[in-house]
């Protein structure tokens, strides 16, 4: 069959920060060529809707996917997928994804018809389950994870492992699109997948079922040798939770004398657990590190149960700083605060050198906060579920909550974007400029464009065409086990093993 896998367009902070490839894409194409089908992948955060649509018309593919990662992408999807059932009635539309996962049944009644099952779980070995059985008029929603209009079929199962399958790069155009902050361009790796932990603002651990998988090493040196960009993100939700993964990922690296830059993802107490882990990757190019802080209060961190004290919070950028690698973090904005609230927020993020987002609480299907709190949202546009909007009520009115927010963003436009980054940054930014790379240099003066409190207040004004699905009663007390997308009893005892390990068994 010829099968053509869509990333729908990016989003807000997109513009500014980031431009990651579609790794799971990649993977799921190089799963349905290994099983003899043709196809092709358009990247819509590169390309355009026109573009989509020349593709439908000249060459008319058998089925259409969709990746849904994010809330926010939904109504694209859906009028995508609509216009896909226009001009190519007979063709098969099916839509997986992170954020499909949790919303499947909210999606299919959003299409109306035009798409037909959504995948739950992970789509490298289910996407081509899914096209024989359309090809032999099965039931799809027989099948593990898929659920249809008719019915849906038994829970997801996880993939085998995650060597099985390397990304199938070279069906993305345009590589050079993709950047995150100066590492421009970059491509993206997976050395593991899942999280053990559970904060209650996530949902990482809720689709993955608090398990915690690891590629081999040999798998991930097989990848990254076949890398052409200088920069790698590693995709990982919390990377090198086993320290002895990391030094064996490291050992491979070496043998095989793969030379990158590299910008990852972790936890502070993780960090601090591993410090020989991260000082060996440092000399092997680790340059930038993303810390999930979120809070500055004791108070804030126990509400998110992050599970790590504020001085260990602090005790972890301190030994970032002392590796010489830039870090940035994120503090989570609560629609609770005030004006003095904020302003504790700014004099902080300008006492410390590393560069500080702020995203705003947001409950999103999967999450507890969701099971909590969204019967007091005060907006249902899946548009505005993107940790830059506020949907429940603010304490402040709303256009001085977003002027307050703003305010505080603002700081880090002034330490770290515009002609003072640039100044800081003019030898990258030259060399990015001599390659042709201009990613991250227009980056620069994006922020204002985009962080601007009249666009955030017109945001709310838009049209809510497919409003999101709320849940039937606020839940008083949580059953994670029954927000999980892949079950632990499907997962195996290495999974739990897992958890005892990091002492995080029993613990919610």
């Amino acid at each position: 069959m010829k099968v053509l896998l869509v990333h729908p367009s990016g989003l807000m902070y997109t513009e500014v920060y980031l431009r990651l490839e579609p790794l799971g894409l990649e993977r799921v194409a190089a799963s349905l060529r290994n099983a003899g089908h043709e196809v092709q992948l358009l990247d819509l955060q590169v390309f355009k809707h026109r573009h989509y649509q020349s593709l439908l018309r000249t060459w008319r593919p058998d089925a259409v996917a969709f990746s849904l990662n994010y809330l926010a992408n939904i109504p694209e999807v859906v009028d995508l997928a609509r216009l896909t059932r226009r001009l190519l009635p007979d063709t098969l539309v099916f839509v997986g994804g992170h954020s499909a996962s949790f919303t499947a049944r909210e999606i299919l009644a959003h299409a109306d018809g035009a798409i037909d099952c959504v995948v739950k779980g992970e789509g490298e070995e289910i996407a081509s389950r899914i096209l024989a059985a359309w090809v032999d008029k099965e039931e799809l929603s027989t099948l593990p994870g898929v659920i249809t209009t008719a019915g849906e079929g038994p829970p997801p199962r996880m993939i085998e492992s995650l060597d099985d399958t390397l990304p199938a790069r070279d069906l993305v155009r345009k590589r050079h699109k993709y950047f995150i902050g100066v590492l421009d361009p970059c491509a993206s790796v997976e050395f593991s997948r899942g999280c053990p932990w559970n904060c209650t603002f996530c949902s990482a651990w809720t689709f993955y079922g608090r398990s915690y998988r690891k590629a081999s090493p040999g798998a991930v040196g097989e990848d990254l040798a076949r890398v052409r960009e200088p920069g790698v993100f590693i995709v990982d939700d919390v990377a090198f939770i086993h320290a002895e993964h990391g030094h064996a990922i490291a050992d491979e690296i070496e043998k095989r004398n793969i030379r990158k830059q590299y910008y990852l993802e972790t936890r502070c107490d993780v960090l601090l657990k591993n410090k020989e882990v991260f000082a060996r990757w440092k000399k092997l190019g680790l340059s930038y590190m993303f810390l999930g802080v979120e809070a500055i209060d004791e108070e804030g961190l126990l509400r998110h149960r992050k599970r790590v004290s504020l001085g260990k919070s602090f005790e972890a950028l301190e030994f970032a700083r002392s590796l010489g690698i830039t870090v940035a973090v994120n503090i989570i904005a609560d629609p609770s605060w005030d004006e003095a609230r904020f302003a504790v927020v700014r004099e902080w993020m300008l006492s410390v050198p590393e560069i500080v987002h702020l995203t705003v609480n947001t409950p999103y299907p999967g999450t507890e906060t969701w099971t909590t709190d969204a019967r007091s949202l005060a907006t249902r546009n899946y548009k505005l579920f993107d940790v830059q909007h506020a949907v429940l009520p603010t304490a402040l009115p709303l256009e001085k909550f977003y002027e307050e927010l703003v305010k505080t963003q603002q700081i880090l436009f002034k330490k770290h974007m515009g002609w003072q980054a640039l100044k800081s940054c003019a030898s990258i930014a030259a060399g990015h400029l001599m390659r042709g790379q201009t990613n991250f240099v227009k980056t620069l003066w994006k922020f204002g464009g985009q962080y601007n409190v009249q666009k955030l207040l017109d945001d709310h004004r838009e049209e809510t065409r497919y409003p999101i699905a709320l849940p039937a009663r606020k839940a008083e007390k949580v059953d994670a086990r029954s927000l999980y997308i892949l079950k632990p009893e499907l997962v195996g005892a290495a999974m739990a093993t897992d958890r005892d390990r990091l002492g995080l068994a029993n613990k919610g």
